[in-house]
Parts: structure tokens; C-alpha cells; sequence
């Protein structure tokens, strides 16, 4: 194997984990598969072409060869990644029994940087208060992985650290055959599903991640912060500054199966997944304070939950606090059972709590009583975690944000402005629609009839609003806090929301006329168009009396949502980094303008076409005064399991997203790019993007060379690949078109433009290239620019595009397309190189290039299986045997290269 990449002594251990893996993989095929398959294998691990090896090896393969030669090279490339996991784990760990200073994106650094920059206590303790950070989970369709599988990763993730205490034969013996049993149970298991995954099913994959991870990780982070920042300033206190949200069940854009009952199963599980959580830890606690009455004084408060419990076992008389546990456990039960949910309770049932602060007010009754009384430890130990959990989740654990396309929110206002004999709404002009809108905001009388039969989608549509209502009232106010229109163009989009707010009674109008929402209402700023005109929108919008008088209902904060995705496919990488920047410098200026805190939504993927990247670099390069201690980012797809599924991991990456909040807000900024500099780099690489993707044949070169339409037939998601058809780039949505540019290898969403932007600037003026590498050495926005692009060229291989190519049915039109593409990727990585002043890529990113260089035989061959499985497909098109294994293939490499979409 190629172990000698490995060759820094820090590095051994994963040398020893890599060639265990492997050892056990090889022994998992001999024993699964046939000798040329096994030998095939083998020279892939020592190669340095495995195309060549592929197309030596294939013409000798039958179809279940072949099937398991597919297997074979992603089961090690996912096994790789698993080692490189374990290794960064005990890297850190080392680092921390070492006692070296804390890591960049801890919240340790960023006190002592506050302590540096003499940031008082006063200052820390305000901007903690007005703190507001969430990730939120989305359903967008790039996990390729099963939970089945997922769950054979978490299992030899947790065998693999074991190899190093086996202090015997036997012990590594034991080892051995665990970790072959879990690559057996593995390798007979189907990796792609069968069926068509429902938006129930996303529901249940969210759902799933808060007892593997969320529900330890969370409180183990707030309890860490609380002493990091008390350390630092005495007295501090940490409220509720971090946030799990979702998508999963309320986003309905695109999406035909969300409904209204989709929204209540979502919440229904939410509560069921969280309600049992409670009721585990009331009983653990149960076990915990056995304490007694003649051992320790009690409050007055606890005595009285104790004398209501129906715990009546003699043996726990004089033990107050397990009666009260058991009274506060037989009231969340009976909680639980009014909301339809089975939950065992062997005290019985008693009134059920009105809402979470009622059950978490016993909680602290308890531990005020804990706490005075000489048991302090154990007034913050399990008590304190379970508090934080109820403060944090409540009783719908994540709340949900509802997502619907401004177009649809139209077509509702349209069809109940025509059953009520008012205007034509479609024909109506901007100004005169947001004329009508208003007149009817300030109108107490509804426009909705139930006497009226209106169309299904009207139906459908004010139906997700009314269950939103009774969601807010049963689960309680957090629940759903925000509804955000995706492709807002216009201040009437954001009006005719509203609307329907009030129609289905999210919105009043208070007896002083003014109104006030129980929804916060979101634009999501998408197209480049979108964003440049975003300011205009929300000119118009606070320049409003009535809407000013919204904001102020909802706490005087405008959320604006903006997409990576769309505009990058729209403008391309450059263009769309900085538009966004730009957007954003301009709504920092109006919101300062008229006193409205913002609160910007970022919505990321996991690739960097659709603005992935680590999230504390991205946070640190947006504009100063833009993040102001409100921050919400989408995390989708096989980010989530990436980051998430395992509570450490959870735990780390959710403290990155403090961390860097906290800095961005309190921090002096560091050096602006330059405007002009900046503008001219994006102009130049809009224009070139934008003449390859309306090139003639171009659409044609891209379904033909990638396998979008393959990946369109796989069943990721519940929604469909493209909003219309595939036959439309601006039709099509960006997750697929990003994966599918990612599986060809060439990732050109996240590059194309730059190098021919860099080279007419510089041919202009030769002092721009020292311009640039100035802004590559100081600006956080210019570096997380780079350093994303750079660990995306890293991953493209132009050998292995070329042959994507040849899958094209215009083989001369496609060379002319592919040389295009093929000259911009080689100037685009010469300027990189250029401005980073360094001579290959990933020369400070040892851990990705150690990362790929392992993984990259076993990508290569599943590309090099991909083209020649796709062109036998493109022949016989209704071939069910062939598509599945093009699905392995398109599996094995996004599991691979992660970070896919």
C-alpha cells in the first residue's frame, strides 16, 4: 500500500491503522470475492495509474467481478477516511495531554484573543446576551450513504483506537475479528436503496442524529464554555447562544410531498426522540440522588414536589429528591401522552406540564436545593446537562424553518384575491401589488372563505400555515420561528407572505392597528440579479411604516437569507464570492442606516461550488459588522453525518461556529479587500464563466459527460433533480448540478473563470499580481476564497475528465469544450500557485494532501469504472443491472471525496 506518503513520525500510528484496515479488507475479499479481483485490489493500492490498471483489468471481469471490484474500491476509500478521522482525534488529543496552547477555533483561543484585545467582561457578558448562532439541518440530497451503512462506519470508527492497548495476541486477535465481522456484515449489505426515500424517511435520518451526538454534545459544550469563560471573567454566564434547526419536514420548495402533515409527523418524532431522552435522564437521576433526609437538608420546594409524588416505596421516604423526580417524571409523561406519544411510566401519570419552562422550573428547584445544601457537584452534573438540554430543546427539540418559492406564495395571494372580487393580482405591476398587499394587511377582515373551494394547492399551501399554528401552541412559540421565501425578487414577495400569515392567524393586527407576527419572514437572495438588487428590496421594505412596526413585533431583527447555490451556477465561484461580500457590505450599511439588526442566513453546502468549506474561516471572512453576534448556516448532506453523527465530533464543530462568531463580533476586522480590485477580478471571471455555460453544445457536453441523469434516477432524496427539467441550466437545480461536476472530476463550479480573471487583470497592470498576493497574505475573505478553490483543484483530475469526454454523442464539438475547459482549469492553477507564491497545491494542507493521496487510487479506478460502465449504459439505456452499478460507482466516489454537494 502507498504508506510511504506517510512519512512524518506523527503519522505512524495512522500507517498502522491504514495497514490493519487493509490487511482486514484484504482478508474480507480473498474470502468474498475471486483471485482477480483480490489481485486487482491489491495493484491499486501500490499504483500510480490506476486508470491503466482498470483497463487492463475490465475486459476480464464478468458482471459480478466487476460488481464487487466497484465495492471493493470504495469499501477501502471509505475505511481510509475512517483511519484519517481516528488520526485527527488523537492528534488533538495528544495536542491537549501535551498542554499546548489552544487550537485556533476553540472557544479557549478566542477568550485569550478577547483577553489580548482587553475586551472587559461588561462588553463579553452584552455581546453573549444578544448572541445567536444555529446550524440547521437541511434534506438536500447529497447523502449517497444508507443509515445501515453509516452505522457499520460508527461501529469500526469505535473499533479502530482499540489497536493500540492490545497488549496481547489474543487481545488483537479479539480486535481482528470484530472489525471482520463489521466489514462482513458491511460488504453483504446493499449500499444504494431500492425504493424512493420519502420525506418521512429524511425526517427519521434528521431525527436520528440528536441521540447519537446532539443530545451529549450540547450540554458538554455550554458546560465547557461556562468554565473557559469563567476562568477568564469571574461571574460571566453562558444563556442559550447555540442552536440545532431544521429544514427536514417544513421545506416544501420544490418539494411537492411536504405537507401539512408532513409537518406534524416532523415535530411528532421530534417530540417523541426528545420526551424519551427526558424521561432516560429523570431516571438516571432517579439512580443518582438516593439522598437522604438524615444526610442532608432539603428545601422547602423540593419537600413540596416530593409530598405530590407518587412514589410511595417505604424505602424512599426519607429520600425527597427521587419522590420529586419521580412527581416531575409522572407530569412529562402525561405531557407526552396528550401529544399522542407512548411513554412508559411505572409512577403513573399525574397533570400533565402546560409547557418546558414549567418542567424545567421543577428541574431548577431541585437544583437550587442541591446546591444550598452541600451537594453542589451534583447540583451541575447530570441535573445541570439535563436543564441545559430543556432550556436548548424544549419540547420540540429542533425547530423547523418553513420554505416555500416566492412563485407559489403568489399563485395563494392570486387565487384568494379572485374568490374575493378584488384585482387581477397577476397583472398588477410591483408598486400596485404592494398597494393592494398593504391595503389588506391593514384589514382585519380575511380574505379566505371557507364557503369557497379553492385549488389544491391553495389548499395545500394555507394548510402548512394553520398546522404551523397549532405546532407553535402545542410545542411551544420556538418551535417554527421562521418562513423564508425562496427567489425573492421584490419587496411584494416579502408582503405577500405576510398575507398569508395573517390568513391563517400567525399574523394579528393589535388593537392599535399595528401587527404583530409570530413568524419572522426571510428572503432568501439566490441569482447574482437577486443580489445586487437585495438592498433595493429591503429599502422599500423598511422604508414601510407597517413593516417597521412588524419588525418591531418580532424583536426589531430582519433575517436575510442568502444562497451559494444558485449563484454560483448563475455567475460562477469568483463572481458569486464576491457578490455575496457585496451584499452583504450593502445590507450592513442600509440595516445600520435604519437601526435594524440583521441576522444573516448562510445557506452553504458541503462543496465549495455551493460555498462549503470550514465553517470558522468562512465566518472570519465576511464583511465587518455583518455576523454582530447573529449567524444561522445549513448544514446538508453528508456534512451532516461528517460532522455531526459522533458526539466529539459535534461537539468540536459546533464550537468552531461559536468561536468564530464571537470573534467576528468582538474583534477588530482585519484589512477589506479592495473594492475595485476586486470587482474587476469578478467581472472578468463572470464574463468567461458565463460564455462556456451558453456555448453552443454546451448543455448537451454536460448531461452527456457527467452522470446527471443517473444521479437524477438515484434515490437520494425526496425531492426532485431539477424544478422543471434537466434540459435547462437555470432549471436545474444546483446540488445535482455540483455532484455531477464532482463524479467527472473536474469540480468546475468551484474554479472556472479565475485564471483567465487573473491573467487579463494582470496583463493590464503587472502591480495586480502583487496586489493579490497581498490580499492572499492578509484578507480573510480573499484566503477563504483560495484556500477553498485550492483544496477543490486538488481533488480534479483532468485525465480522468478527458475520458467523461468521450462519453459525448458530438465528439469533435466536445474535444472543443473540453480543450476550453482544460486550458482555464491549467490557468486557474498556475494563478493560484502564482498568488499563493508556492509551487504545489495543498503545500500547507498536509492533512488533505496526506487525505487524498491514500483515497486517490481507489477514486480513480471507481472513475475509470464509471466511464466505461456509462458508455454501455448510453447504449443500452433500459439496462437496470448496468444503472445500479453506475450508482456504485457514483456512491463509492462521493463517499470518497466527501464534501460532494
Amino acid at each position: 500500500m502507498r504508506l510511504h506518503i506517510l512519512n512524518n513520525p506523527k503519522d505512524a500510528p495512522l500507517a498502522a491503522d491504514a495497514e490493519f484496515l487493509t490487511q482486514a479488507l484484504f482478508r474480507l475479499l480473498h474470502s468474498e470475492t475471486t483471485e482477480i479481483v483480490l489481485n486487482t485490489v491489491k495493484k491499486l493500492a501500490d499504483c500510480e495509474d490506476s486508470s491503466a490498471v482498470i483497463e487492463e483489468v475490465l475486459p476480464q471481469l464478468n458482471e459480478r467481478q466487476t460488481q464487487n471490484l466497484i465495492l471493493a474500491c470504495g469499501l477501502f476509500a471509505q475505511m481510509l477516511n475512517i483511519a484519517e478521522d481516528v488520526h485527527h482525534e488523537r492528534r488533538r488529543l495528544a495536542h491537549e495531554q501535551a498542554g499546548s496552547a489552544a487550537a485556533a477555533g476553540s472557544v479557549a483561543d478566542t477568550v485569550n484573543k478577547l483577553r489580548e484585545h482587553q475586551i472587559d467582561a461588561q462588553t463579553v457578558q452584552h455581546q453573549l446576551d444578544n448572541t445567536y448562532i444555529a446550524a440547521v439541518l437541511t434534506a438536500h440530497p447529497t447523502e449517497v450513504q444508507r443509515q445501515a451503512t453509516l452505522n457499520f462506519h460508527r461501529r469500526i470508527r469505535a473499533l479502530l483506537p482499540k489497536r493500540e492497548h492490545c497488549n496481547s495476541a489474543e487481545a488483537l486477535e479479539e480486535l481482528q475479528s470484530e472489525v471482520d465481522a463489521t466489514l462482513l456484515a458491511l460488504w453483504q449489505t446493499s449500499e444504494t436503496r431500492h425504493f424512493k426515500i420519502t420525506v418521512n424517511n429524511e425526517i427519521n435520518n434528521g431525527v436520528s442524529i440528536f441521540p447519537l451526538s446532539f443530545f451529549q454534545a450540547l450540554p458538554k459544550l455550554y458546560r465547557s464554555m461556562e468554565k473557559t469563560f469563567q476562568t477568564a471573567y469571574p461571574g460571566i454566564k453562558v444563556p442559550d447562544i447555540l442552536q440545532i434547526g431544521g429544514w427536514i419536514g417544513g421545506d416544501r420548495d420544490g418539494n411537492p410531498f411536504v405537507s401539512a402533515d408532513t409537518l406534524r409527523h416532523a415535530f411528532t418524532r421530534h417530540a417523541d426522540t426528545v420526551f424519551h431522552y427526558y424521561r432516560r435522564q429523570l431516571s438516571e437521576l432517579y439512580d443518582d440522588l438516593p439522598l437522604s433526609v438524615r444526610r442532608v437538608s432539603v428545601s422547602e420546594g423540593v419537600l413540596a414536589l416530593a409530598a405530590q409524588s407518587p412514589d410511595t416505596e417505604i424505602a424512599h421516604e426519607e429520600e425527597p429528591y427521587r419522590r420529586a423526580i419521580a412527581y416531575i417524571m409522572a407530569r412529562l409523561i402525561a405531557r407526552g401522552h396528550q401529544l399522542g406519544l407512548t411513554l412508559g411510566c411505572h409512577f403513573g401519570l399525574l397533570e400533565p406540564y402546560a409547557d418546558a419552562d414549567e418542567f424545567m422550573a421543577d428541574l431548577k428547584t431541585m437544583q437550587q436545593s442541591l446546591r444550598n445544601n452541600r451537594s453542589g457537584l451534583l447540583a451541575e452534573a447530570r441535573l445541570a446537562d439535563l436543564i441545559r438540554t430543556v432550556s436548548v430543546f424544549g419540547f420540540y427539540m429542533m425547530p423547523l424553518d418553513l420554505r416555500q418559492h416566492a412563485d407559489k406564495h403568489s399563485e395563494v395571494v392570486a387565487e384568494l384575491f379572485a374568490h374575493a372580487g378584488l384585482e387581477n393580482y397577476n397583472v398588477l405591476t410591483e408598486k400596485e401589488k404592494q398597494t393592494v398587499l398593504l391595503r389588506e394587511l391593514q384589514n382585519r377582515r380575511p380574505l379566505y372563505s371557507p364557503y369557497v373551494v379553492y385549488s389544491q394547492h391553495t389548499q395545500h399551501e394555507l394548510a402548512i400555515f394553520h398546522e404551523a399554528r397549532r405546532v407553535k401552541n402545542e410545542l411551544g412559540e420556538k418551535a417554527i420561528n421562521q418562513s423564508i421565501i425562496s427567489n425573492c425578487e421584490q419587496p411584494s414577495d416579502l408582503l405577500a407572505l405576510a398575507l398569508l400569515l395573517k390568513e391563517s392567524g400567525l399574523l394579528v393586527l393589535q388593537e392599535n392597528g399595528k401587527p404583530q407576527s409570530r413568524i419572522n419572514i426571510v428572503p432568501l437572495f439566490e441569482t447574482i440579479e437577486a443580489l445586487e438588487n437585495a438592498c433595493n428590496v429591503m429599502d422599500t421594505m423598511f422604508a414601510l411604516p407597517w413593516y417597521r412596526d412588524l419588525l418591531e413585533s418580532r424583536g426589531n431583527i430582519q433575517e436575510i437569507m442568502l444562497g451559494y447555490s444558485d449563484s454560483n451556477k448563475d455567475g460562477g465561484y469568483v463572481s458569486s464570492s464576491w457578490g455575496l461580500y457585496q451584499a452583504e457590505l450593502g445590507l450592513v450599511e442600509l440595516f445600520g442606516r435604519y437601526n435594524v439588526r440583521m441576522r444573516l442566513f448562510h445557506g452553504r453546502g458541503g462543496s465549495v461550488g455551493r460555498g462549503g468549506g470550514p465553517s470558522y474561516q468562512a465566518i472570519l471572512a465576511q464583511p465587518e459588522h455583518s455576523v454582530a453576534g447573529q449567524i444561522r448556516i445549513t448544514e446538508q448532506g453528508e456534512v451532516i453525518t461528517a460532522k455531526y453523527a459522533d458526539a466529539g465530533n459535534a461537539r468540536r464543530n459546533l464550537e468552531t461556529l461559536v468561536a468564530a462568531t464571537l470573534e467576528a463580533s468582538l474583534l477588530p476586522q482585519s484589512q477589506t479587500p479592495d473594492g475595485k480590485l476586486m470587482q474587476a477580478l469578478s467581472d472578468s471571471a463572470f464574463k468567461d464563466y458565463r460564455a462556456l455555460i451558453t456555448a453552443d453544445g454546451f448543455i448537451d457536453y454536460f448531461l452527456q459527460t457527467s452522470p446527471i441523469q443517473e444521479i437524477a434516477t438515484l434515490n437520494l432524496g425526496s425531492r426532485p433533480a431539477s424544478r422543471k427539467t434537466l434540459a435547462r441550466i437555470q432549471d436545474l437545480r444546483a446540488i445535482p448540478w455540483v455532484f455531477s461536476w464532482t463524479q467527472n472530476r473536474l469540480m468546475l463550479p468551484a474554479w472556472y473563470g479565475f485564471g483567465s480573471a487573473v491573467e487579463e487583470l494582470c496583463s493590464q497592470d503587472t502591480g495586480r499580481l502583487k496586489a493579490l498576493q497581498e490580499h492572499a497574505q492578509n484578507n480573510p475573505f480573499f484566503q477563504a476564497m483560495l484556500s477553498n478553490m485550492e483544496q477543490v483543484m486538488a481533488k480534479a483530475d483532468l485525465t480522468l475528465a478527458e475520458n467523461y469526454a468521450a462519453l459525448s454523442e458530438s465528439p469533435e464539438r466536445a474535444a472543443e469544450i473540453f480543450a476550453l475547459i482544460k486550458n482555464e482549469y491549467l490557468k486557474s492553477r498556475q494563478a493560484l500557485l502564482d498568488i499563493l507564491q508556492t509551487d504545489e497545491l495543498l503545500s500547507d494542507n498536509r492533512s488533505l494532501a496526506r487525505s487524498l493521496a491514500l483515497r486517490i487510487p481507489y477514486l480513480n479506478a471507481l472513475g475509470g469504472l464509471q466511464v466505461a460502465l456509462l458508455k454501455r449504459l448510453r447504449k443500452d439505456p433500459g439496462n437496470a443491472h448496468l444503472l445500479q452499478m453506475v450508482h456504485l460507482t457514483i456512491n463509492g466516489v462521493a463517499q470518497g471525496l466527501r464534501n460532494t454537494g
